[in-house]
């Protein structure tokens, strides 16, 4: 407790207040878990479903974490090393004394490695916990209990947002303890460690669930016409682990380390506003917030119990709806009895704001009940070229509306601060950060909800139960489209939120280092910088490009292993059964191959801009990849949501319902819009975050006198590595995938 000297009783005892409610919401988590797993399983075709679902999730993490725990392995040792070339701040300095240099290298390592095993831990128990759930879903509604399935559902995904609360909670608040106000030293590897586990598992996930989900559709249901998840189709076990692996273990890695960034970022502002007024609150007071938010989603969750067979999403919304009210509350309390103003107080209030206005904004553009998705519904009379044109407009336009909402958020955070300096501005956006995630329970509750119910529905259709369990399986499947797209589109409106957060973080960090480096902020009008900017705006479109592309030729593969079992006598008639084994092998490994060349494309390029064109182009380029990143994923995920609840639409009977030719198109547009929502869109969060982050943590060292042949040469090398890894090993590989064929 060095590091907290300058503390007052009060905050003391407030932040190990925060570390109990971290413990308390884990301890939820795992109450809710034994509650779950206490359902008895059933037996029989339902048992051996979940069987092969199970055994090949675990296998694809086996596998991804072989890849994943050597990059982890290499960059502990770095983070170690980096304080020899980037000095600890002054602040660790005043802290820990002569010792400064190594506490922060061992400090700043084990953050990192505690980051990543969080992140993986987020994603691999949400993941098992939505299996284990799955299957009991599916089991009480063909038992007609359809309010026992749909509490069954959100609470295992509350699991999963609990462990997201507390464990992200947990570790931010045991670093701070620990350093005090030298904790953003080590804070900057706990973020980067979650930040780049949840983009190898979004990224990886969303290769494996869409060219699974993409061969499926494309083969059974419009070649040969057999219904989703018809246990004749090859592809459809590697389907339904696809959701988990994609859905469940990518969102919640995703949701916890946008968790920790804003945490990250907020600490480092309020750091500034401690040297600039004396007082520590601006630091202590995000953590508490933090607290009150998981005090909340325990709370908020609770209250989501099914009233005599109502629409799921009233009953969901009622718990999210309990969470923010009891939050603005304490809020107010915090702010007048501790922070003594009503600002800081404003800015948690506007984060809360945003989460809401986003959920209806992407709700409207994306649920069926309202005019754009039946608007592409309607068009799919006319073909499958319709379809996607008109879905192509919906998703455009949902990004000018959702850019909308954040420019008025960050004008309400200037507006709050107006007449301060630019790092208190930078501050209340940081908060708004803090405020949006302030839900995370419930967000992640949400989401996981999603492909739970749909894992159900899959599980129930291959065991074959009667037409109203496999209703009441629908219904909750329909709400828990609309609700993954919802937290989709809270996820990236966070990423956003988190990276103008760290954007500010970079700003201020250059700042302290050589003062008036960035005095004028990042001027646009210099050629370089906008340069910058040309580089950070095209970034995304590249980075979306290689995982549409990894999607299109995973599922050529997988089209091909269906259609060759589909020639096998026996499988379409349902005497033999398929070969499932063989398509969820082949997802797996096409989703490893390219989890390197996209992890390394992500840590190298701002390291590479900064090299070579200096800081101030750095920020430009931070910029550009901001506005462009975030334009992209909302386009994606909003585009893919909407032509994914059009195709249900048709499926409940309108336009001639399935097996019609509106029905075939609207497969067609579904399947196009598969890799946009489930695969690049949300890779696009963590892609921003973890470049913003090793911008933060580079950034010191672009403003100190390097040997220009040390400097160009690790440009150079940098270069070459990219540059083989985008071209000539693509290259090999698409010779190798001919080759075989």
């Amino acid at each position: 407790m060095i590091g907290l000297k300058e503390f007052s009783t009060f905050e003391v005892a407030s932040l190990f207040g925060v570390l109990g409610i971290a413990l308390l919401g884990l301890y939820y988590a795992f109450y809710l878990r034994r509650q779950i797993l206490s359902i008895p399983l059933p037996e029989g075709k339902m048992r051996e479903v979940w069987g092969g679902i199970k055994e090949g999730a675990e296998a694809y993490l086996a596998s991804q974490w072989r890849i994943i725990r050597n990059m982890i392995g290499v960059l502990v040792v770095v983070l170690f090393l980096s304080v020899w070339v980037v000095q600890p701040s002054a602040e660790a300095t005043e802290v820990f004394g002569a010792n400064a240099k190594i506490i922060v290298a061992v400090g700043r390592a084990l953050a990192f490695l505690a980051g990543a095993i969080f992140s993986a831990m987020v994603g691999r128990l949400g993941m098992r916990m939505a299996i284990d759930a799955s299957i009991r879903v599916a089991d009480l509604a063909s038992k007609e209990k359809a309010p026992e399935a749909l509490k069954t559902a959100y609470r295992a995904g509350t699991v999963t947002g609990m462990l997201t609360d507390g464990l992200g909670l947990l570790g931010g608040t045991l670093i701070f303890i620990s350093f005090g106000k030298a904790a953003p030293d080590a804070l900057l590897g706990f973020g980067f460690g979650g930040t780049l586990l949840a983009l190898l598992m979004r990224v990886g996930g969303g290769i494996y669930t869409k060219a699974a989900d993409v061969g499926a559709d494309l083969v059974g249901k419009i070649e040969a016409g057999i219904p989703e998840d018809d246990p004749r189709n090859p592809a459809v076990v590697a389907d339904l682990v696809g959701d988990n692996v994609g859905d469940c273990a990518g969102m919640a890695a995703d949701i916890f380390e946008s968790y920790e960034v804003t945490i990250v970022s907020s600490l480092i502002l309020g750091l500034a506003l401690a040297s600039l007024t004396g007082s520590v609150k601006w630091i202590v007071f995000p953590l508490i917030v933090r607290g009150i938010g998981v005090l909340s989603s325990i709370i908020g969750t609770a209250f989501v119990k099914s009233r005599n067979n109502e629409n799921p999403l009233h009953t969901i919304n009622r718990g999210f709806y309990t969470s923010a009210a009891i939050s603005v509350v304490l809020f107010s309390v915090l702010a007048q009895f501790y922070m003594h103003e009503w600002r800081a107080f404003g800015s948690v209030v506007i984060g809360v704001i945003l989460a809401i206005v986003i959920d209806h904004v992407t709700g409207y553009f994306t649920d069926g009940a309202y005019a754009p998705v039946k608007k592409i519904a309607e068009q799919t009379k006319s073909g499958a070229a319709t379809t996607i044109l008109s879905g192509l407009s919906t998703g455009l336009e949902s990004s000018v509306w959702s850019a909308l909402v954040i420019a008025l958020t960050i004008v309400g955070a200037i507006a709050i601060y107006s007449g301060f300096p630019p790092v208190y501005v930078l501050y209340g956006v940081s908060l708004t950060g803090i405020g949006m995630l302030t839900l995370t329970g419930n967000n992640v509750a949400m989401d996981s909800f999603g492909p739970i119910s749909d894992n159900a529905g899959g599980i129930g259709e291959m065991a074959k139960i009667d037409s109203k369990g496999q209703a009441i399986l629908a219904r909750l499947d329909a709400a828990g489209n609309t609700t993954k797209a919802i937290t989709k589109g809270v996820a990236i409106g966070s990423a956003v939120i988190a990276a103008v957060s760290l954007f500010g973080s970079f700003i201020t960090d250059v700042e302290k280092v050589r003062p008036g480096t960035l005095a004028s902020g990042i001027r646009v009008s210099e050629p370089l910088v906008f340069v910058g900017l040309l580089i950070g705006g095209a970034l995304p479109l590249l980075f979306s490009s290689r995982l549409i592309d990894a999607v299109s030729r995973a599922a050529s593969s997988i089209i091909a292993d269906v259609r060759r079992q589909f020639r096998i006598p026996g499988i379409l008639e349902g005497t033999v059964k398929p070969d499932y084994a063989t398509t969820v092998a082949i997802c797996t490994k096409s989703a490893q191959k390219e989890l390197l060349p996209i992890a390394l494309l992500a840590v190298l390029s701002s390291v590479l801009v900064g090299l070579l064109f200096g800081v101030e182009p750095l920020g430009g380029f931070l910029a550009g990849l901001i506005l462009s990143g975030q334009l992209l994923a909302v386009f994606m995920s909003n585009a893919g949501g909407a032509w994914d609840n059009a195709k249900k639409y048709v499926e409940e009977g309108n336009f001639g319902g399935k097996g019609s030719e509106a029905h075939k198109a609207s497969i067609v547009g579904d399947t196009v819009g598969d890799p946009l929502k489930d695969t690049a869109g949300p890779a696009l969060n963590p892609l921003l975050k973890v470049i913003n982050l090793i911008s933060v943590i580079i950034a010191p060292l672009l403003v100190m006198d390097i040997n220009p042949v040390v400097k160009y040469g690790i440009a150079a090398v940098i270069l070459g590595s990219l540059a083989w890894l985008l071209f000539f090993q693509k290259g090999d590989f698409r010779k190798k995938a001919f080759a075989q064929e």
